[in-house]
């Protein structure tokens, strides 16, 4: 199955990283406090300090350098936002993943130390970057994840009218309006289909904003022309991916989608395979696409139809020796 359409050849990881700095600055950003850490290019002396969070304060000692910078954050829930205000500020910004930096676990550890091993692990080229992406995008993410959000708490109230239909001696397929013997059963079935009720209301309107986005983006388009990807499932692509070009090729976009495993050789011997942390939402969107392309006619079902009878008639002739 074609699941990248048009992959552009990146950078090699860790390219831009690896680029002399003049400066190079790592931040531990909590709600009352900053640590700030910093050394140059030509020094292996780390300088720090621990002043109250004010993100106007970390723009001017930004400002104030002189020469190239790159500035290193982790990610937490805030990443984003300041990622988006501190960009322009640095000619490199680099949100990276809190589970790779082993070296922050060890030893004592409070905010200045943490900001300390973090330029420490940047000048050294040792962060694992986690992708960020301008705004549009993230609303496109939003989006998605309000979606998900709702569609979980619909099966959550679907699975818990059912439950309650069955404790009640019914098959639990009964339509709504079902009465049933008891006052706090009643009530409480007619609580969940009124929520169920709005939550289809909303489901339609977050549809309806999907649709929109189809005609607006033709990266959307593009997604929804393969076999079994649906409109719904286009913008999740979408949203996930943003560019194709932040993959050094399609065997690392194949891993991210959770799509391989991950060989694991020492000394010329293949010791198994492994997941990569993938992204749950991609590979459910590409399972589905799958399951849905085999049962149609398209492409898809043309490949593996024959690949399956061929597959078939090979363990059917081995079982019958």
């Amino acid at each position: 199955m074609v699941i990248l359409l048009a992959m552009k050849p990146s950078k090699k990881r860790g390219e831009t990283m690896s680029k002399e700095y003049n400066h190079y600055i790592a931040v531990d950003w909590s709600i009352k406090n900053m640590a700030i850490a910093r050394m140059t290019g030509k020094s292996n002396k780390v300088t720090v300090v621990d002043v109250p969070s004010e993100i106007e304060d970390l723009k001017l000692y930004l400002g104030i350098l002189r020469g190239s910078k790159i500035l290193a954050l982790e990610e937490t829930t805030t990443s984003q936002w300041l990622y988006t205000e501190l960009k322009g500020h640095v000619d490199r910004l680099v949100i990276c993943d809190p589970v790779r930096n082993h070296l922050l676990s060890e030893g004592a550890k409070t905010d200045k130390i943490d900001a300390v091993k973090l330029v420490q692990l940047l000048r050294a080229n040792l962060l694992k970057e986690v992708y960020h992406s301008a705004e549009g995008f993230l609303e496109l993410r939003r989006l998605v994840s309000g979606y998900d959000d709702l569609v979980k708490a619909m099966v959550r109230l679907k699975n818990q009218r059912y439950s309650l239909l069955k404790t009640s001696g019914l098959t639990g397929e009964e339509s709504t309006g079902t009465r049933l013997k008891g006052t706090v059963k009643q009530r409480v079935i007619e609580g969940m289909e009124r929520q169920l009720e709005c939550c289809k209301r909303e489901k339609d309107i977050y549809e309806e904003d999907f649709e929109k986005l189809a005609r607006k983006h033709a990266e959307i388009r593009h997604q929804k022309s393969l076999p079994g990807i649906g409109i719904i499932g286009a913008v999740k692509i979408v949203s996930r991916v943003v560019s194709p070009g932040r993959f050094i090729d399609a065997g690392h976009y194949l891993s991210y989608a959770g799509l391989v495993k991950l060989e694991r050789t020492s000394g010329g011997v293949v010791y198994g395979r492994k997941n990569s942390r993938y992204s749950r939402g991609l590979k459910s969107v590409y399972k589905m696409g799958a399951v849905t392309a085999i049962g149609g006619n398209n492409t898809i079902h043309d490949y593996y139809e024959p690949n399956y009878r061929r597959k078939n008639n090979v363990d059917e002739t081995s079982q019958g020796n």
